[in-house]
């Protein structure tokens, strides 16, 4: 088993402008591949987006990653997916949220973005592959098919945000970081080494579209205030807020809740509902999930034709949980070998099967072990 082909490849690297697209592309081309950079232009005002750290969207950033490809010797373009990325990504982001559900935008971008748009316009233009700086491992088996597996190094692991990607895409994904035991550190002593002067380049785990981190004045910016009821779990009125869409399932800080429980032990989000405008909060307990239903399942690989014995991640740096998943209709039913606490409609759900990446489903509804009141 390998991760990559033997042969040489026509390879369009993905290039954010950070440090780890920069180093997965210098090493797609050290081993023999030809290779051609990309930035995507993602926004229509770059201007508004992040800036001064890892990002996929700014001038600065466009700037940093042609730069990258100067030193590494490879031709670069800037491609402008700026309308795709407003619908696919930005807009589903919105509407998610209006609808009381918590999306994951990074899934939706490697979904729509780098394995759909990205890869279905590499392909067209004759390139094998599109290589990323994520970190995963694709493993190539005897009869030509692959599998999508965790990174060596866990602490760095990717396969969360890349469990949408089906067999075809798959099948002309490269990640040159996945399968190496590397610190973080390391690779940018390997990107300084190489003279990249993005080895210091600063990362950033926000929302790439939301250039100040703030999540809940970007969805109030674009659905509007409203003001509703916060409730306990007997719906009795315990405060109000300004728009259910800014919580999240399990949220605690940011409740402006004005006197304590009785027990006096903290709130939690409960619930949310848009349909009324109004969010139920009680005790931690009340938030242990025991069964989910998703929809929209994505396999890496043939769908699993009856139940199976999996684990679960349910967050991009979360641990892993032990399930039972098995298809009903057009989605997916999992029960949980224990309760787990805070799971929200909207999350994605990856099972996995050791290391290797079985997929991923879109959490509708969550079955709870102790029913609201």
């Amino acid at each position: 088993m390998t991760q990559t082909s033997q042969r040489p490849l026509r390879v369009l690297a993905a290039m954010s402008g950070g440090v780890d697209s920069a180093v997965a592309a210098a090493r797609a081309a050290e081993a023999g591949h030809d290779v051609t950079g990309v930035h995507l232009a993602l926004s229509a005002n770059p201007q508004s987006f992040r800036t001064g750290a890892r990002g996929c969207c700014t001038i600065e950033d466009s700037r940093d990653a042609r730069r990258a490809a100067d030193v590494i010797g490879i031709p670069f373009y800037v491609w402008d997916l700026a309308e795709r990325f407003r619908e696919d990504v930005v807009e589903d982001f919105i509407a998610e949220y209006e609808a009381g559900r918590t999306p994951n935008p990074c899934l939706r971008c490697n979904e729509k973005i780098k394995f759909a748009a990205l890869l279905d316009k590499a392909l067209a233009l004759g390139f094998d592959a599109v290589c990323t700086g994520h970190y995963a491992t694709v493993v190539t088996l005897e009869d030509g098919s692959r599998e999508l597996h965790r990174a060596s190094d866990m602490a760095k692991d990717q396969s969360y945000v890349l469990g949408v990607l089906d067999e075809r895409q798959l099948a002309h994904a490269m990640f040159p970081l996945g399968d190496t035991l590397t610190t973080k550190d390391e690779i940018r002593a390997e990107a300084e080494r190489r003279g990249l002067a993005v080895a210091k380049k600063p990362d950033s785990h926000d929302i790439c579209f939301i250039a100040d981190g703030d999540t809940q004045g970007f969805l109030a910016s674009r659905l509007g205030t409203s003001e509703g009821d916060i409730v306990d779990e007997a719906g009795a009125k315990v405060g109000t807020h300004e728009g259910a869409f800014g919580f999240t399932i399990g949220q605690r800080k940011g409740l402006r809740i004005g006197h304590p429980a009785p027990d006096g032990k903290p709130r939690y989000v409960l619930d949310i509902s848009p349909v009324n405008n109004t969010v139920t909060v009680g005790p931690a307990e009340a938030l242990d999930v025991t069964s989910l239903t998703a929809i929209r399942p994505r396999w890496c690989g043939a769908a699993p034709a009856g139940p199976g014995v999996y684990t679960a991640q349910l967050r991009a740096h979360g641990g892993e949980t032990a399930v039972t998943a098995r298809p009903e209709g057009d989605g997916l039913r999992v029960d949980f070998e224990e309760p787990v606490r805070g799971v929200a409609p909207g999350q994605a759900i990856v099972l996995y099967d050791g290391t290797r990446v079985v997929g991923s489903a879109t959490i509708s509804a969550t079955r709870r072990a102790a029913a609201m009141a």
